[in-house]
């Protein structure tokens, strides 16, 4: 998967327009950043990429480069 379909996989998961993310996005600057948004995130790196991630990691994403690191 490139940069390009990552950014478009979080963009669906935070229901966000396409387009409107950047690996610079500031999360925290993001409405739909909640905490559904971070349980959706937590799901799909559990059953999409089976990958373990916890909830305080999650919480700890600052940027969208954030996600995309661990979406590798």
């Amino acid at each position: 998967m490139d940069i390009k379909e990552k950014i478009e996989t979080l963009e669906e998961i935070l229901d966000v327009e396409e387009g409107s993310l950047s690996p610079d996005t500031v999360l925290a600057d993001l409405d739909e950043w909640d905490s559904i948004t971070r349980l959706s995130l937590l799901i799909y790196f559990d059953e999409e990429l089976g990958k373990k991630v916890s909830g305080d990691e999650i919480k700890a994403f600052e940027k969208v480069e954030d996600i995309l690191g661990l979406m590798d």
